[in-house]
């Protein structure tokens, strides 16, 4: 019984376990299901435990130990995403609200709770890092997993303007505006002080010479000016050097930023005290996350982006679920946000909840009309 062809019996049975095995975290006997369809006529306990039996050597039911349960594989999983996600891109169509920005209130069975709950988290919000940062504690919260935002690739961000503010001794405050209409900000520590006259200056350089540069290109041609130049200009490019060395253009080896929370929702989920030390290690090393991120979510796309079983990146991550979404503003890419939980999450709602703080950026993030 291939998971395409599935009997509407079968789909029938096998969602009930899926949802009861979500609800509870343990295996699921025939009788459990019997008593979901006390309603139904012509689904007997017996009759039950042989649509089990049948899903099972199509592997999508599994017994663990000697129990008399089932639970679903990550085949099954699968199956009931596709099922989730087709409901939900039919609703959303016939609403107009699919590709229309934030989903409405008939399409999305996030409640009117939710929704306000997630309005309010981003309250304040003002740049790129701090949607990001947001987003990755919010999701976490909400799913009980793991909440991930990773920023775009510098690659892609084009310079519109560069801002420098000396805030102590030895730091500086980047603002960089693309074209786009993102604001990333970070704190740089410098190696040598750098007067408010010297950074009024870099920025003034960067501002006038490099408006419309993919900021990732304006690094190396800053390093190629100071070698040019150096006699004529050693100061003034060198100020500018320091500021591009330590990340003032999200430069250089550190690769984009990512942010992650929600680390202990995994460790109380999880019983298998060495697969949790192995799926730890591999979450833990944050490249490994944004290879992730960036192999399983396409930033050109809209629509959110279902995985289950993440075990070609690891095998202690098999049990594991991505659930993620490009943010965009002005058509740019702004980064990548996601779950990544055990596969017991409540899939409908994760979906529309991704869907819906990724199209929040265009909101909270909208670049001002003149």
């Amino acid at each position: 019984m291939p998971e395409g062809r599935i009997a509407p019996r079968e789909r029938m049975v096998l969602t009930a376990i899926i949802e009861l095995y979500i609800a509870t975290g343990e295996p699921v006997a025939s009788q459990a299901v019997a008593r979901s369809f006390a309603h139904k006529e012509g689904l007997s306990s017996a009759t039950i435990r042989n649509v089990m039996a049948s899903l099972g050597d199509a592997g999508l039911l599994e017994q663990p130990h000697t129990s008399a349960g089932r639970v679903p594989t990550a085949a099954a999983f699968r199956y009931y995403v596709e099922q989730i996600t087709g409901r939900i891109g039919a609703a959303s169509q016939t609403a107009g609200s699919l590709h229309q920005g934030a989903p409405q209130g008939g399409a999305s069975p996030l409640s009117a709770e939710r929704r306000g709950q997630i309005e309010d988290s981003f309250s304040g919000v003002a740049s790129t890092n701090e949607y990001l940062e947001r987003t990755s504690h919010v999701l976490a919260l909400i799913s009980s997993g793991l909440g991930v935002a990773l920023a775009s690739s510098p690659a892609t961000q084009v310079l519109e303007h560069i801002h420098f503010s000396r805030l102590a001794a030895g730091r500086v405050l980047a603002v960089l505006v693309t074209q786009a209409g993102a604001v990333l900000d970070r704190v740089l520590a410098l190696d040598r002080e750098l007067s408010h006259v010297e950074l009024e200056t870099a920025a003034r350089y960067l501002n006038e010479n490099f408006r419309g540069w993919p900021v990732e290109r304006i690094r190396a041609e800053v390093e190629r000016r100071v070698e040019l130049e150096r006699a004529a200009y050693r100061e003034m490019l060198g100020s500018i050097e320091e500021l591009c060395r330590k990340g003032a253009l999200a430069g250089g080896e550190a690769g984009p930023a990512i942010f992650v929370d929600g680390m202990a929702n995994l460790i109380a989920a999880e019983v298998d005290r060495e697969q949790l030390r192995q799926m730890l290690l591999a979450l833990e090393a944050k490249q490994r996350l944004v290879e992730l991120l960036t192999a399983y979510v396409d930033g050109r796309q809209q629509e959110v982006r279902v995985v289950v079983g993440l075990d070609e990146t690891s095998p202690a991550m098999q049990d594991l679920v991505l659930i993620g979404a490009p943010a965009r503003l002005g058509g740019a890419n702004l980064g990548t946000v996601a779950v990544i939980a055990p596969t017991r999450i409540q899939y409908q709602e994760m979906i529309q909840a991704v869907r819906y703080i990724a199209r929040l950026s265009e909101r909270i993030l909208e670049i001002p009309a003149d």
